[in-house]
């Protein structure tokens, strides 16, 4: 599903993805990338985080407005998204310009910001007149001009040997990155200095870059981490500037190694307690809790650790799979008190009417007609109550 907002008047694409349960991970995408930078990453962090991933504007899928633009843009653009998302105390990991806009925001709204992941970037990426020539090249020429002296220096000798076909993929998202959002994002980069904000950063952060990134060798980029109080550095081997695409692998068990320092996992039945109100509502949770005794304490226990904190939490189905499944499950079983539960969770799930139609149809093949039709039975009159709810 495509998911746009409209920020300080342009429209951002970004997706949001993964259990809510799971602590955020958000990304901020280098020149020339968009959010697909970040896929080869993905899978390799699913069990521990839910992402947030945006083409920041004039890439991607992402408005584009005229060039220049100044790197407060990028930063209050991201701002922008978070705030309208709700969303704060994340970890925030930035690539190249991405690193830049990552450590404005983390700057700008510390409360924002609890952890900081920093690639190959830096707080400042200079000289000017580089820019200024390369602006000038891509004006006359198109990007088109530079796109094999950037593949050097985004990805290793190894890499550009021996993968000829993914490297003319990300060539392509290169080139077809449009003029006026590269050489206007290149306007930023010559223009931002961060050297006195990031020297006061309080977040924890984690400096990385590739060990022959050539866009911002590692020098540069230790430099960065010196600067910043409560930061640490790490080199990646075998990488250029994109380890995300190049070692994906690496830069996964460095993140999750960082975060996971600072973040003490919760314990099951709290994470089992969060789920469960997430998908039942806060409601029926807290009758439940109230009418607990110390006779079934054991088993409501049992059900929070084992049934939401173990299961349900899973990133594996998302919520509104889990959901149609129960409801098939509780309908073939004929425990009708939890399906008429679960079929108003779906509120919180995201599970349609249309698609529990096809799940209890589905049930009449499989678990029989008798099953199926007193489902729908149940089904019509939980419904019915809801509708009354929504018009009252």
């Amino acid at each position: 599903m495509t998911q746009t907002l409209a920020i300080n008047g342009v429209m951002l694409h970004y997706r949001l993805e993964g259990p809510s349960h799971l602590p955020l991970l958000v990304f901020s995408n280098s020149l020339g990338t968009d959010l697909r930078v970040w896929e080869p990453l993905l899978p390799l962090l699913a069990n521990h985080f839910r992402f947030l991933r945006y083409d920041k504007r004039g890439h991607g899928l992402s408005a584009c407005p005229p060039a220049p633009y100044h790197i407060d843009d990028h930063i209050n653009d991201l701002i922008g998204l978070l705030d309208a998302l709700q969303l704060d105390q994340v970890a925030l990991c930035g690539l190249s310009v991405g690193g830049i806009i990552a450590q404005g925001v983390a700057s700008r709204r510390p409360e924002l910001v609890k952890q900081l992941i920093l690639c190959d970037t830096a707080h400042k990426i200079g000289p000017a007149q580089g820019w200024d020539d390369r602006i000038n090249s891509i004006r006359g020429q198109g990007i088109e001009v530079i796109a094999d002296a950037v593949m050097e220096r985004w990805f290793a000798a190894e890499f550009r040997r021996q993968q000829p076909v993914e490297l003319a993929l990300w060539r392509n998202m290169l080139v077809r990155t449009p003029m006026e959002g590269y050489i206007g994002t290149c306007a930023a980069i010559r223009d931002a200095d961060l050297t006195d904000s990031s020297a006061r950063l309080t977040q924890p952060t984690l400096c990385l870059v590739g060990d022959q990134d050539g866009a911002t060798p590692p020098e540069l980029v230790r430099s960065t981490a010196e600067l910043i109080p409560n930061s640490r550095f790490a080199i990646i081997d075998n990488a250029g500037h994109l380890p995300c695409v190049e070692q994906p692998a690496a830069l996964a068990a460095l993140i999750t190694d960082f975060i996971g320092q600072r973040t003490a996992p919760p314990n099951r039945f709290d994470l089992g307690m969060a789920v469960r109100r997430s998908v039942l509502g806060h409601a029926h949770v807290d009758r439940a809790n109230a009418n607990k005794s110390v006779f079934d304490e054991p088993f409501q226990t049992f059900i929070t650790e084992g049934a939401w904190g173990s299961v349900w939490s899973r990133p594996g189905l998302s919520k509104r799979d889990r959901s149609l499944l129960t409801i098939a499950l509780m309908a073939s079983l004929g425990h009708e008190e939890e399906l008429a539960m679960h079929i108003r969770a779906t509120r919180n799930t995201g599970a349609s009417k249309a698609e529990v139609q096809e799940t209890l149809l589905h049930l009449a093949v499989y678990a029989g007609v008798p099953a199926s039709n007193t489902a729908f039975r149940i089904a019509k009159e939980v419904y019915n109550e809801l509708e009354n709810q929504e018009e009252q």
